[in-house]
């Protein structure tokens, strides 16, 4: 070996004149083209109109007889066409499932947003029942107003007003209308005097 050009067994060769550089999404898409053409009714059509015509050659035209009888020849093309195309085949399929599995885990992470998304709504929707649970309702707003009402006219007659303790609408008062007030509508509860 020449004193220059010394080569070190603990480092891995640098790579040869001749490579070979097969993008792995590109050859896959030719394999799935290719492995779909093959389950093809049109496929199947020119493949019988092939081996009809070998073997109508074969048989009929003597000086033309590449292939005798047994048809050797053509079991050994059927042999490599089917070599082939199984492996590509076989990578279509695991292309395919590589993206139903991506479709899966989408679908599945789309399930646990809405899932999420119907909890969190759900809970909104009970705190908003409950906020309108506690809104005062017409008639006991009524009600407040008419004991106002006859305090003041007490007031005014020089009587002083009973004392009352202050009491939340009762369950009769709050089933008997949930609306809210409104002020300034046509259902005002305020009546002129």
């Amino acid at each position: 070996m020449p004193e220059g050009r010394t080569r070190r067994l603990d480092q891995p060769r640098g790579r040869g004149r001749f490579t070979l550089d097969i993008d792995p999404d590109s050859f896959g898409a030719w394999s799935e083209r290719l492995a779909r053409f093959l389950g093809t009714g049109t496929y199947l059509f020119w493949q019988t109109l092939v081996v009809i015509v070998w073997i109508i050659l074969n048989m009929t035209a003597l000086s033309l007889q590449w292939d005798p009888y047994p048809f050797i020849l053509l079991n050994l093309a059927f042999s490599t066409q089917a070599a082939y195309a199984a492996p590509l085949i076989l990578l279509a399929q695991n292309r395919q499932d590589d993206r139903d599995r991506i479709i899966l885990d989408e679908d599945r992470q789309r399930a646990a947003q809405t899932k999420s998304d119907t909890e969190f709504i759900a809970r909104e929707l009970a705190a908003l029942r409950v906020a309108v649970g506690e809104v005062a309702t017409r008639d006991y707003l009524r009600g407040e107003l008419e004991r106002l009402r006859a305090d003041l006219d007490a007031l005014s007659e020089g009587v002083p007003p009973p004392k009352r303790r202050d009491k939340k609408p009762g369950k009769a008062e709050a089933k008997a209308d949930k609306r809210p007030v409104t002020v300034d509508g046509p259902e005002s509860p305020v009546t002129p005097t």
